[in-house]
C-alpha cells in the first residue's frame, strides 16, 4: 500500500464525562481548541494516566456531553465486569491439562462453508464465524431452525471432546441480525448517530442480541466504533459520528444493550459484543479501506480511542482488530497493520487500558502483517491476537501454529494467555453450564426476530431535515402523491450493505418479507389510491398532484466495493439517473420533496436546487414506514423531525475531509444542524459547478503507444489468471491446463477465435464470484495508457446472460479499485456469438491509481452467468473507436 503521509488534522473534539482526571491530566479543552501542555508537576514525581469508567447518566442512559478533556495518555478502563477468582482458579487448572494443540484449536476460527461439526470436535476448536452472505446449507432464506440444527452440532461436537469446551459462534450482527432470513434490520449507524439518542442505542442492542439467540449464535461481531474523517471510505455508514462524544456514548449503550447490561457478564438474555476495529479504521488517508492512518498518538487516543473507552467501560468482552496501518513517518510512527502492532494490542489496549477480555483478528488480517500469511503469522500472535479469524486456511494454520510454538517462536505464555482469555469469556457468558443452543431462553422464536416498533422509531429519530421551502412538510393527509425514483419501492437500497449479503447486493424485495418499503409506508398512510408510483416519472404529469415524493440516492455497498477513493462526493455523476428523475419533476408547479437514501454525506446541490424539501433518511433499514410516518403527519401522532447530522455535510464535491476544527471548516451544513417542522432553513440556489475528472489528477506517466497483453491464449506474464470466491477470496489460480472450480464458479479452455485460446466461466448462482487477471508481485504505472485513451479491450462469446449485477473491474491493489457496470451490457451480446468489447479506460479514472494497477481485468457477478473471455488487453486509442463503449452507459 502506498505510505503517503498529510499534513494531520491538530485539533480534536473534546471527550466524554465519565472520565476521572487523576493528578497530571491535561486540562479540559473546548471543541476545536489545540491540544495543550499537561499542568506542571512535582520534581520526580510521575504523571499519574487518566482513568475512564462508568460515565456520567442522563435519563439512565450514558450521556453525550457537551465538552471532553484532553488526555495526554491512553486511559487506564474500568469495566463493569469484574474479574471472579473462583473463575481464575478453575481456567488456571483448565489450561494445565490441556495439551498443545488443544490451546491452539481454542484460538482457531473457521468459517462455517469451510468446517464441518466432526472437524469441530476433531480438532477442539474454539470458535466460529459466518461471514457476511453465509449461510446454513448456503441457503439465504434458511430458517431459525436450520440455524439452530447447525448450532447444535457444533456445540455438540465441542462438548464431547476431551476438554469439553463448548464451542461459540461469531456472527455480523451490525444493524439487527442481518444475514437472517425475516429479521427486523435497523438504521445504520450513520442514521443511528443522528438520532442523538444513547437510550435508543441500549434497546436496539437488546433487541439484536434476542435476534442472535434466536438463531443459535453467542458472539456479535458489534459494534463499530470507527470515528470517520474522510466520507470517502465504504464503510462511513458503520461509523456512529465524526464526534468522538457520540461515539464515546453510544459504545457504552449498545454493549449494555448486547450483553444484557449484566456486570458479571453477558446474561442470560445477552450476546458477546465485539468492540472493533481496533484502532483507526476510521481516520485512513483518502478514506481507504485498510489504508493508512497517519494520525498522531494524540489523535489517536483523543479522536478514534473514545468509542472504546465507552465500550470497554460497559464491559466488551471482545476486541477486534483492524486492517488499516498505523503509520507517520515524520511523527516516527511505524507500526504499519494494527494485527502485526504489539504496541497497539498487548502495551495499549491490554496492559495501559487494562482490557482482560479476547482480542480477536479480523478475515484474513493475519495475512496483510508483513512477512505473514493467511495460515502463518507469529508476529501477530506475539502481538496480541488471541482468536484468529482465519476462514478456509485454518488446517494450515493450526500445523503452522504448533509449529511455531515448539520452536520457541511463540512463547508457551503467550499461548496460555490467549486460551485463558477465552475461557475468561466463555465463563462469563455462561456457556459451560449452558444448554444447547436449541434448549436456551429466546431460542427459535420467530417473535425475537421482529422488532418492528423499535425499528420504526429509529427510522422516525433518525432522519434529518435539511431544507424545507414554504413548509411543504409535514404533507396533508388528505395529499394526492406521486412517488418516484428507484429507491422508493426498493429494500435492497434501503437496508444497504451487510443485509442478507456481504455486500447487499443480489436481493430483491422478497428477501425482505416482514419489511416495507418507503412506497408502502406513503400507501398505508395516504391510502394506495392516492398514491401512484413511476420510478423513472416517465409519462406523468406531477401537475395532477398535490406533492411528488422523489425516494433517490446510493446503491448497496460494504467494505472495499463502497470506497469513492479519487471520485469526487457529486452524487450525480455517481447516479446520475436520480438527478435526471428530479429533472422530470422539477420545475412544474408542484413542490418535490426528496428523500435521500445514503450511507454517507454526499455533494447534493443540484439534488437540493430541484427539490422544495429535502430529508437524508440514511440507509433506514426494512420499517421504511417510518419515513412516512414525519413526511404525512397525522393529528395523533406526535412525531415531527429530531434528528441532526451527525456528519458534517459538503458544499463541494472535493470538500473531504470535513470535520469541526479544522482549518478553513466550511460545510454547507455543519454536524448538529437539523430543521423541525416550521423551519425552511436558509438553502438558497447553490452552486453546481463541479471537477470534470474527480479530486486529484493521473497526470504524468506519459503516452502509452503498445498494447498491453493482458491474456493471449495463456497468461501473458507478469500476470496470472485466477477465480476468487467465498470458498477463496484470495484467488484460485488457474493452472496451465486452464481450469479451477469453487462451488460458485467454474473455468475452463474453450475456443473463442481458434481452438482453446479462451476461458469459459461458469457462475452457477449459488453465490457471489469472480474471474481475473492479476500481477501477483504488485502494481504497475498505467497511466500511459489513460493518456493515450486507451480502452480495456476483450473478445467474448456469452452463453448464458447474466441474472444478476454484473460488474468489470480494475484494480490499484485491493481495496484500492473502479468498476463498471455491465449487466446490460452482456445481457445484450448476441448469445453464443463471438463479439468484442472495448472498454474505455477513462472509465475508471475518477477512483483508479493508474500508477498502482496490479488487477487490469476482473468480472464479478453475483448470480448465474456464463461467458467466454480470450484476447484481453489494454489497447492505445481504441477509447476513440467507434465502436467503444460510452462510459454513461456503464452505470
Amino acid at each position: 500500500m502506498r505510505r503517503v503521509i498529510t499534513r494531520s488534522p491538530r485539533r480534536v473534539l473534546a471527550a466524554l464525562a465519565g472520565l476521572a482526571l487523576l493528578p497530571g491530566a491535561m486540562a479540559a479543552a473546548t471543541p476545536g481548541e489545540p491540544l495543550g501542555k499537561p499542568p506542571g508537576k512535582s520534581p520526580g514525581k510521575p504523571p499519574a494516566r487518566p482513568v475512564v469508567g462508568t460515565p456520567d447518566m442522563d435519563h439512565g442512559c450514558a450521556r453525550i456531553d457537551k465538552r471532553l478533556p484532553t488526555l495526554p495518555d491512553w486511559p487506564a478502563v474500568r469495566s463493569e465486569i469484574k474479574r471472579n477468582p473462583a473463575d481464575e482458579k478453575r481456567i488456571a487448572k483448565i489450561v494445565a491439562g490441556m495439551t498443545l494443540a488443544e490451546k491452539v484449536g481454542q484460538m482457531t476460527q473457521p468459517e462455517i462453508a469451510a468446517i464441518t461439526p466432526e472437524e469441530v470436535g476433531r480438532y477442539g476448536i474454539g470458535s466460529v464465524l459466518n461471514g457476511g452472505g453465509s449461510w446454513p446449507g448456503r441457503d439465504k432464506h434458511a430458517s431459525p431452525q436450520d440455524w439452530l440444527a447447525l448450532a447444535d452440532a457444533y456445540w455438540q461436537a465441542s462438548v464431547n471432546t476431551r476438554t469439553k469446551i463448548p464451542v461459540i459462534w461469531g456472527i455480523d450482527a451490525v444493524h439487527g441480525n442481518n444475514n437472517v432470513y425475516g429479521a427486523t434490520l435497523f438504521p445504520h449507524n450513520i442514521g443511528l448517530g443522528a438520532a442523538h439518542d444513547p437510550c435508543l442505542l441500549r434497546d436496539i442492542g437488546a433487541a439484536t442480541a434476542a435476534q442472535v439467540r434466536a438463531t443459535g449464535q453467542d458472539w456479535a461481531f458489534a459494534p463499530t466504533l470507527a470515528v470517520v474523517r474522510d466520507d470517502r471510505w465504504g464503510r462511513t455508514y458503520e461509523g456512529f459520528s465524526e464526534d468522538p462524544r457520540i461515539t464515546r456514548a453510544y459504545g457504552y449503550e449498545v454493549v449494555r444493550g448486547l450483553q444484557d447490561g449484566d456486570s458479571r457478564g453477558p446474561g442470560r438474555r445477552g450476546v458477546i459484543a465485539t468492540a472493533k476495529h481496533f484502532i483507526g479504521d476510521g481516520g485512513t488517508l483518502k478514506g481507504q479501506d485498510q489504508g493508512v492512518n497517519p494520525s498522531s498518538e494524540a489523535e489517536m487516543i483523543n479522536i478514534h480511542g473514545q468509542g472504546y473507552y465507552g465500550a470497554l467501560a460497559a464491559g466488551a468482552q471482545t476486541v477486534m482488530a483492524s486492517f488499516n496501518s498505523w503509520t507517520n513517518e515524520d511523527l516516527g510512527i511505524t507500526e504499519g497493520k494494527a494485527h502485526g502492532s504489539r504496541k497497539l494490542l498487548t502495551e495499549v489496549l491490554k496492559q495501559k487500558m487494562g482490557f482482560d477480555g479476547v482480542v480477536v483478528s479480523d478475515w484474513n488480517g493475519i495475512g496483510q502483517v508483513a512477512g505473514c500469511t493467511n495460515s502463518n503469522c507469529a508476529r501477530a500472535i506475539n502481538a496480541g491476537l488471541d482468536v484468529v479469524m482465519v476462514p478456509n486456511d485454518w488446517k494450515a494454520f493450526i500445523s503452522t501454529t504448533i509449529a511455531q510454538v515448539e520452536a520457541g517462536e511463540i512463547p508457551m505464555s503467550r499461548i496460555d494467555d490467549a486460551v485463558t482469555r477465552i475461557l475468561r469469556v466463555k465463563l462469563r457468558a455462561g456457556l459451560f453450564e449452558a444448554p444447547k443452543p436449541s434448549a436456551r431462553p429466546g431460542a427459535g422464536a420467530q417473535k425475537a426476530l421482529q422488532a418492528r416498533a423499535l425499528a420504526r422509531k429509529a427510522v422516525r429519530e433518525s432522519q434529518v431535515l435539511l431544507k424545507n421551502n414554504r413548509k411543504v412538510l409535514p404533507l396533508s393527509p388528505r395529499s394526492k402523491v406521486l412517488v418516484v425514483g428507484k429507491s422508493a419501492d426498493s429494500m435492497p437500497n434501503q437496508t444497504g450493505g451487510w443485509s442478507l449479503t456481504w455486500q447487499g447486493t443480489g436481493n430483491t424485495n422478497a428477501d425482505f418479507p416482514n419489511g416495507t418499503t418507503i412506497l408502502g409506508g406513503l400507501r398505508e398512510t395516504l391510502g394506495a389510491a392516492n398514491v401512484t408510483f413511476s420510478e423513472t416519472a416517465d409519462g406523468v404529469d406531477p401537475k395532477a398532484y398535490d406533492a411528488v415524493v422523489a425516494v433517490i440516492g446510493e446503491t448497496p455497498y460494504a467494505e472495499g466495493v463502497g470506497d469513492l477513493g479519487r471520485r469526487s462526493l457529486e452524487a450525480a455523476k455517481l447516479y446520475p439517473g436520480d438527478l435526471a428523475v428530479l429533472d422530470k419533476v422539477s420545475g412544474k408547479g408542484t413542490p418535490v420533496v426528496t428523500v435521500y437514501v445514503t450511507g454517507r454525506p454526499l455533494h447534493v446541490n443540484k439534488e437540493l436546487n430541484r427539490s422544495d424539501a429535502f430529508v437524508v433518511a440514511w440507509l433506514p433499514g426494512t420499517e421504511g414506514g417510518g419515513v412516512a410516518d414525519l413526511l404525512v403527519r397525522s393529528r395523533d401522532s406526535g412525531h415531527g423531525y429530531t434528528g441532526t447530522l451527525s456528519y458534517s455535510w459538503p458544499r463541494s464535491a472535493c470538500q473531504t475531509p470535513l470535520n469541526p476544527g479544522q482549518e478553513g471548516y466550511d460545510p454547507l451544513f455543519p454536524a448538529g444542524y437539523g430543521l423541525r417542522y416550521g423551519q425552511t432553513g436558509s438553502v438558497g440556489t447553490l452552486d453546481e459547478t463541479s471537477p470534470e475528472f474527480g479530486c486529484g489528477g493521473t497526470g504524468g506517466g506519459g503516452t502509452a503507444t503498445e498494447d498491453l497483453e493482458i491474456f493471449d491464449r495463456q497468461d501473458v506474464a507478469p500476470y496470472k489468471s485466477f477465480i476468487g470466491s467465498a470458498e477463496n477470496w484470495s484467488g484460485t489460480e488457474i493452472g496451465v491446463d486452464g481450469e479451477a472450480a469453487h462451488t460458485e464458479i467454474a473455468v475452463v479452455p474453450s475456443d473463442v477465435n481458434v481452438q482453446g485460446d479462451g476461458l469459459k466461466a461458469t457462475w452457477n448462482g449459488a453465490g457471489a464470484a469472480q474471474l481475473y487477471m492479476q500481477d501477483p508481485a504488485g502494481g504497475g504505472d498505467l497511466r500511459g495508457y489513460l493518456n493515450a485513451d486507451a480502452a480495456l479491450v476483450f473478445d467474448t462469446i456469452v452463453h448464458q446472460p447474466p441474472a444478476a449485477r454484473t460488474v468489470v473491474s480494475a484494480h490499484c491493489v485491493y481495496p484500492c479499485f473502479a468498476e463498471v457496470v455491465a449487466t446490460s451490457l452482456f445481457q445484450r451480446l448476441p448469445v453464443g456469438a463471438k463479439a468484442t468489447v472495448k472498454i474505455p479506460v477513462s472509465c475508471f479514472a475518477p477512483n483508479l491509481d493508474f500508477e498502482n494497477v496490479n488487477t487490469p481485468f476482473l468480472v464479478y457477478t453475483d448470480g448465474a452467468f456464463s461467458a467466454s473471455f480470450a484476447n484481453v488487453r489494454w489497447v492505445p486509442g481504441a477509447a476513440k473507436d467507434a465502436d467503444a463503449r460510452a462510459c454513461a452507459d456503464l452505470t
